[in-house]
Formats: C-alpha cells, structure tokens, sequence
C-alpha cells in the first residue's frame, strides 16, 4: 500500500514535474489532462509554473507544496486518481439532474451569439463575500474612492486572490456546474483556480490598462469548443468597465479570417477592425462565453469599480487544437 502521508499517488504528477524541470526528457501530458491534473488539485496554473521555474524543486518537494498549496481532499484525490485512469466521474458537487441550469432560451442565445448570463449563479450574499473580500485583500475600503488606487492593485484589473474561503465556495456552486455541464455535453468538470479582479473608475492617474480585445486562444482550424467565465460579485452597468465581447463571432471567425492581411497579425486587426459590445449585469450574475469570442475588459466610466472572480470549467478530456495561430 502507498503511504499517502508522502506520496498523492497520481503518476500524471510526476510527468508534469518532469517535464517542466527537463524539457524533452518524457513526453509531455496531453494538454487536457493536464488542465485537469491542475484543476484537480486545486492548483493555479502560473503560481505552479512560477514555483517550478523558481524553486526547481526536487519531486518530493513538489508533492509537499501540492499538499500544502490545494489542500486536496482524499475524496477529491481519489475522484482525479479515476478520471487520470479513464473511469467516468460525475459532477464534483454531486447530482446536478435536479440543479436549475441555463433555459431554453438561455442556450438558444448561446448559440447565435457565443455568450449567456447565467442569472443567480451564485447568491448575492455569496457574490458580496467575496467582493468584500478582494477589497480587504488589497487593503481598500468599497465606499472610500481614496482607497481604490493603492500599490496593491499596482496598474493592473488582476487580483491575485486565489484561496479565499468566500472565492473557494463559489467555485462549488452547483447552479455554475449543472450550466457548464449543459454546454459541454458532460459533467466531469474540472473548476479552475483562477483569481479575482477590481477594474477602478479611470483617472488621470489610472488610465484603464487592459486586457483590451483579444483571444485566449488559438485561431487554427478545426475551431472547437471551449468555455470561459466571469461571475460579477457587484452589479456592473455598461460602462463601468464591463466585460466586453463581439457576439456571433464564434460563428464567423473562418470567414472574418480570410479578411486579415497577410502582414498582419490576426489580433491587431481584429483591434483596428472590431467593436465589443459590453455585457451589464446584476451582483451573483455569471457570463460565459466561448473562447473563440474575441473579448476584453473596457474602460470604467462610471462611479464604482467593477468586481469580479474568473472561472471556467473543462472535462477531463476534450478536444482542442494543438497549432497555435493567433
């Protein structure tokens, strides 16, 4: 018998510790499951890769800052021992048969125009836990503008909050895992570890930085499936540096393609030659959308900033497209 006390007992780890300590020694995991592997033990994918880069730690070393880092659960471990094993692994949060998801109308909107607001995703007092606590996290007070330019936030939307027991708890909401689930076809889900965000009224001395429109992935053919998401943990009126996207796109992108000069790069030209509609939305609210959607954050116009945690969740396999073009 393993001893868990010193070993996870997941053979995809070592591989993945492998290969980025030495490139090229061992083939490298494919990249679902290593999305998968990351998510299932609750692991932000840029804090492991700086860890590893940094610390070049011994593989020991490595499990002991997994443990340490996601707090896995042996439950949790032995669901991803099965999914890395090939078996079908239902939803994390239990049976979603009776969970109230997207509506018809809901996923007829997906379809024609990329994106949906699941309403209610989380519960206001839930969406406002966290916002308080991504204020607290940066030292700001919500009601006191004075407070919301402070190097903490530095000239950046990004809050690196990651294991906050109020953002944790809204990554198990069982309404975003039964809509997640509808999309995908499938409720294996794997949650992403990913981090909050405070976009600040503009000022003279805060010009909104970014992200402006672009693409999270790439643009080769075959263009398939994957999902992405924002839960607004406040009400976000349009022009308070909503979430922003081009609807449709998804639906046009081969065409738009053949559009693009061939000295240019598809995403400058999509910021010279496209216009994002900016997505308004109540506190809890959460929009999803396909990632072939060229996206971004917009300016802050208003009185308040706009606060929101990432999310998205993906199966335990899927396909995806291994040329990068973008």
């Amino acid at each position: 018998m393993i001893d868990m006390t010193t070993s996870l007992d997941i053979k995809e780890l070592r591989t993945y510790w492998a290969c980025q300590r030495e490139p090229g020694t061992v083939a490298p995991l494919p990249r679902d499951v290593e999305k998968a592997l990351l998510a299932g033990l609750r692991l932000n994918v840029l804090e492991t890769l700086r860890y590893l880069h940094h610390d070049r730690p011994d593989f020991d070393a490595f499990e002991a800052w997994v443990r340490a880092q996601g707090e896995p659960t042996e439950a949790s471990l032995d669901r991803l021992r099965r999914a890395m094993a090939g078996d079908a692994v239902g939803a994390e949060v239990g049976d979603l048969d009776h969970v109230d998801g997207l509506s018809a109308d809901d996923l007829a909107h997906w379809d024609e125009h990329g994106y949906v607001i699941l309403r209610n995703a989380i519960a206001p007092h839930a969406a406002e836990a966290a916002e308080l606590a991504i204020y607290d996290h940066l030292g700001m007070r919500r009601d006191d503008p004075d407070t919301w330019y402070r190097e903490s936030l530095g000239h950046s939307i990004w809050v690196p909050l990651l294991r906050h027991p109020a953002l944790v708890a809204n990554r198990f909401a069982p309404r975003i895992h039964k809509a997640f689930a509808q999309l995908w076809g499938r409720d294996d889900l794997w949650v992403t570890i990913d981090q909050g965000g405070l976009n600040p009224p503009e000022h003279e001395h805060w010009p909104f930085p970014g992200p402006h429109l672009h693409w999270d992935a790439t643009l080769a053919e075959p263009h398939l499936l994957d999902v992405q998401g924002i839960i607004y943990l406040a009400d976000v009126d349009e022009d308070q540096g909503a979430f922003s996207c081009v609807p449709g796109f998804h639906r046009t992108l081969k065409d738009w393609f053949t559009t693009v000069p061939r000295d240019v790069s598809p995403q400058d030209h999509a910021r010279r030659t496209l216009t994002m509609t900016p997505i308004a939305a109540k506190r809890g609210d959460m929009i999803i959308w396909h990632h072939l959607l060229p996206h971004g954050s917009s300016p802050n116009r208003a009185r308040r900033p706009r606060v929101a945690q990432y999310m998205s969740l993906r199966p335990t396999r899927y396909a995806y497209t291994d040329e990068w073009l973008g």
